[in-house]
């Protein structure tokens, strides 16, 4: 099953989600390879959402030779990808492969590392520049960011997208790799969102960053310390 269940989130375990993963965790992967293994996981995300989160209908087709019947998805031309900058970049022009046609928002944010942690393990974020799509009622919105560590960024960027168009019905936070302390955050603050993931990791070290992970996303894509 490309996309398995769980009770604190679901897991993508196509077999080439996790290939890609494994690649991109290694320290000896350098920045191409790692931005472009990114990109290929965003692809590969986006045909298991379509696979696992959309539905089909029949429809008539006429061949060159005869009229047959064929499915089609449903909800291709209301997809909304929010790309959390900066390292969520590669991350969704891979899942623009997979849905061209999405309208797109961009959200910067970050979070204050020298602050460190408050009592309840969340850092205190900085959103510099919001710009969201018109979102309704029938779209896939689709909240995309390779790391979802402690889920204090991830909590931000979604309260911006529910002040701007509600809760979505269909509100998919989309990551490669997981903490269980961001999924179990974001989880309780917004029950509605469905949270994906292609790896739940062990735990966050003394610093938020998650172990094993694949180290700062956005540094390693974009070469900056």
């Amino acid at each position: 099953m490309p996309i398995e269940d769980r009770e604190e989130a679901s897991l993508v375990t196509h077999a080439m989600a996790k290939d890609t993963l494994s690649r991109i965790r290694d320290v000896e992967t350098e920045q191409v390879e790692f931005r472009k293994g990114l990109v290929k996981l965003g692809r590969i995300c986006g045909y298991e959402i379509i696979d696992g989160r959309m539905d089909t209908e029949y429809v008539t087709i006429e061949t060159p030779l005869e009229e047959t019947m064929g499915e089609r998805v449903n909800g291709l031309d209301d997809v909304v990808i929010i790309n959390v900058l900066r390292a969520a970049t590669p991350f969704v022009e891979g899942l623009l492969k997979a849905f061209p046609r999405a309208r797109q928002g961009v959200i910067s944010a970050s979070r204050d590392e020298e602050a460190g942690r408050n009592e309840e393990g969340r850092f205190p974020i900085t959103v510099d520049y919001v710009k969201l799509p018109e979102i309704t009622e029938e779209d896939t919105v689709i909240v995309a960011d390779p790391m979802l560590a402690t889920g204090s960024t991830m909590a931000v960027v979604l309260e911006h997208v529910v002040q701007n168009a509600g809760e979505p019905e269909n509100l998919i936070v989309l990551s490669a790799v997981s903490a269980p302390e961001g999924l179990l955050r974001v989880g309780e603050q917004f029950p509605g969102a469905d949270l994906l993931t292609v790896a739940i990791d062990d735990r966050l070290d003394e610093n938020g960053f998650i172990v094993p992970g694949l180290g700062d996303a956005g540094d390693r894509a974009f070469r900056t310390t």
